[in-house]
């Protein structure tokens, strides 16, 4: 279940019709390569929050490591910088909902409210995405059991219709229809490189799993193989997918359609998997709104525990519930929500530069636990021990060449960059509003009390005090 969670919650339903986009800005080869690459940064990565959740599985994911190994502060970051990211991807599902029921029901398209980045905002549309958030807050207060088992149900359905899909585009299909995978135009290097960034933030389901370990019915280790199971599985789906999709007609014909996956298989002549992709756009949504919104709230929850966030989002129903971490997450997630479709594209690439950071302080926990721990036994433990360093190495390059202005890997000016500070911003002033902390106790809240609160030769304090 655990897995389902991971995986279907990273198979979202953007990259089913922004493959034509995509497509005609990278070229075929930047976003299959450029996910490839993803993938392969995204596995070398789960080796550490394999490591990492199977010691602590508790709510909070790379908050809890990054307590445990640099205290308070570094905590805040992680947490807030995973926030954002999962925040990020829930507010595009928001608008996306409905203008996937507009393509069954067009009249939906109609009483437009406002325009971002070009794209109008309608009424209906806005309208039913609030009422799916409302819907997502019902099923995940219930707790993990009822989300985790529609999730097994939808994940299941997901790859039964993407084996189908993958099976006809690659028989039916042509290599030269693939192959020159770039235009003319286009540099091979910089349009992969710069489809790294929103391809991490479509990788982050790994993350899920360590962020909802504490309430998974697993043992330490199979927490460890669902996480590296997780990355594996949502890797190998997208890149088959969206390969066959540039198999089955060439893809310069499919950067020119309207919704990607769905009219390339349109196109072609199957218009029952055109709606089988669909289906799967429509799947990816709903598992990814429900993993999306589940974690989050477990971030909340974990920074409320520590006294980095209010202590009032650390209530819990008599049923243990996080209600008030899953309300604050439904009040982002709508906030952010109306900036709608045409703001796809800075949710990705910002969400891009959130995931990275969150998983280069993860790879630096893991590290530096070893060192402030030895004692303790670990259930699993990376093999070779490199590998996370190498692979948290490399997705620090590609943000910074993505942070620096004026470059082919820029970000976008000024929107971008403007979100990034932003939510620099916010997370100060929500940092300096904390209740403040002695980490002993806050270590101990995070942790839980099977780990020693004072790691020898380590001050975790950062200078605060408790303030009552």
């Amino acid at each position: 279940m655990l897995v389902a969670l991971g995986a279907a919650g990273v198979l979202g339903t953007s990259w089913v019709y922004t493959a034509s986009d995509f497509f005609a800005k990278y070229g075929a080869g930047g976003e299959i390569f450029g996910l490839g690459i993803a993938g392969l940064l995204a596995v070398s990565i789960a080796f550490a929050y394999a490591e990492l959740a199977a010691r602590f599985p508790r709510a909070g994911g790379e908050l809890v490591f990054a307590y445990a190994a640099f205290g308070r502060r570094l905590a805040f970051v992680a947490g807030w910088l995973l926030i954002g990211a999962y925040v990020s991807s829930l507010a595009f599902y928001v608008t996306a909902s409905g203008m996937l029921l507009a393509i069954l029901i067009p009249a939906l398209n109609s009483l437009p409210l406002y325009s971002v980045a070009g794209t109008e905002i309608c009424l209906p549309v806005l309208a039913f995405g609030i009422v799916l958030a409302l819907a997502v807050l019902g099923f995940t207060a219930f707790g993990m059991q009822l989300a985790g088992g529609l999730q097994l149900l939808l994940f299941a359905a997901m790859l039964l219709i993407g084996l189908t899909l993958a099976l006809v585009g690659f028989i039916t299909g042509s290599s030269d229809h693939f192959w020159p995978a770039f235009r003319p135009d286009q540099d091979p290097v910089y349009s992969t490189l710069r489809f790294v960034l929103p391809a991490m933030t479509f990788l982050t389901g790994f993350s899920l799993v360590s962020a909802l370990a504490e309430d998974a019915d697993l043992s330490p280790r199979r927490i460890a193989q669902a996480v590296l199971a997780t990355v594996l599985t949502a890797a190998a789906f997208y890149c088959t997918v969206l390969s066959a999709t540039a198999w089955i007609i060439p893809w310069q014909t499919t950067a020119g359609l309207k919704d990607g996956v769905i009219d390339a298989f349109r196109h072609a002549g199957y218009p029952d998997l055109a709606w089988g992709a669909y289906g799967v756009a429509v799947l990816g949504l709903l598992t990814s709104f429900l993993a999306l919104f589940s974690a989050a709230s477990r971030v909340i929850l974990a920074l409320a525990r520590a006294d980095l966030f209010p202590p009032l989002l650390a209530r819990l129903t008599p049923a243990g519930r996080p209600i008030n971490a899953l309300l604050f997450t439904l009040m982002l997630t709508l906030g952010l929500g109306l900036l709608g479709k045409g703001a796809l594209l800075w949710f990705l690439d910002t969400g891009g530069v959130y995931i990275g950071l969150a998983w280069l302080i993860a790879v630096l926990s893991m590290y530096r636990i070893r060192r402030l721990y030895p004692e303790q036994h670990s259930p699993y433990v990376v093999r070779p021990d490199w590998l996370p360093a190498l692979g948290g190495g490399v997705a620090l390059l590609i943000i910074v060449a993505t942070l620096l202005p004026g470059t082919a890997l820029s970000l976008v000016w000024p929107q971008e960059y403007l979100i990034l500070f932003g939510w620099l911003l916010l997370g100060a002033f929500l940092y300096q509003l904390a209740l403040g902390g002695a980490d002993a106790e806050g270590l101990a809240a995070v942790l839980g009390s099977r780990w020693p609160l004072r790691p020898s030769g380590v001050s975790l304090t950062d200078g605060h005090s408790r303030r009552r």
